[in-house]
């Protein structure tokens, strides 16, 4: 008997393949964490960052809590982000394999534990590093 080659099952392939929609998206809020990540560690409070970020790509901030839920990204928006945070032309269409980076309540949980590490002396540091090395969640 001879076997038959059959093309790959469209809707397979179309599974596995990525959503545009979603891939930018992601890429847009990855954006957002990076801008977020340098303004907070130059010192810059997080409260406000999004309409920072907004102003820096030249939306409103309406529009980017849009962006951020569930409005596609056009091309001209696209490459509009692209443009004003520094990525090569194309980049929001393009997965990425990279590290999560830290959302915004961690961040302020970090904060927030530099600043009690900070606070304590030595006897204190070291609970505070016990309390959390043995923490374990529900």
């Amino acid at each position: 008997m001879h076997s038959i080659n059959t093309p790959a099952d469209p809707a397979a392939e179309e599974a596995t393949a990525p959503n545009p929609t979603v891939t930018r998206r992601h890429n847009a809020v990855a954006l957002f964490q990076e801008f977020m990540a340098r303004a907070v560690a130059s010192g810059t409070p997080p409260k406000g960052l999004e309409q920072s970020f907004a102003a820096q790509v030249q939306i409103s901030p309406s529009l980017w809590s849009q962006i951020k839920s569930a409005r596609p990204i056009g091309d001209k928006l696209a490459r509009q982000l692209e443009h004003h945070c520094g990525k090569p032309l194309g980049w929001l269409d393009d997965t990425h394999d990279s590290a999560p980076l830290p959302d915004a309540a961690e961040e302020r949980f970090i904060a927030a534990a530099r600043q009690t590490w900070r606070a304590q002396n030595a006897k204190g540091k070291r609970a505070l590093a016990k309390l959390v090395k043995d923490f374990k969640a529900p």
